[in-house]
């Protein structure tokens, strides 16, 4: 029942990983990586949150996380 909520969550800190692995790097594929990550993010965040609608408190949390983390992406995305 969670396998694809476990396949996002760890694709998920990948992507973020190594989002800040090449920004630090200052990367000129810090932007198009930042979108990626978002995108990533977005996704786990709408897989946890129907996990979350069904009681699972840690699922809410990590949605709420991911919806965080799109967002600061995003940011980063159009800031790069």
């Amino acid at each position: 029942m969670l396998s694809r909520c476990i396949q996002l969550d760890i694709e998920c800190a990948a992507i973020c990983r190594s989002a800040a692995e090449v920004m630090s790097l200052g990367s000129k594929y810090s932007e198009a990586l930042c979108r990626i990550c978002a995108d990533v993010c977005n996704a786990c965040a709408e897989e946890c949150n129907k996990h979350a609608q069904m009681g699972m408190e840690h699922c809410r949390e990590c949605a709420e996380a991911c919806r965080k983390c799109a967002q600061a992406c995003e940011q980063m995305a159009t800031a790069a």
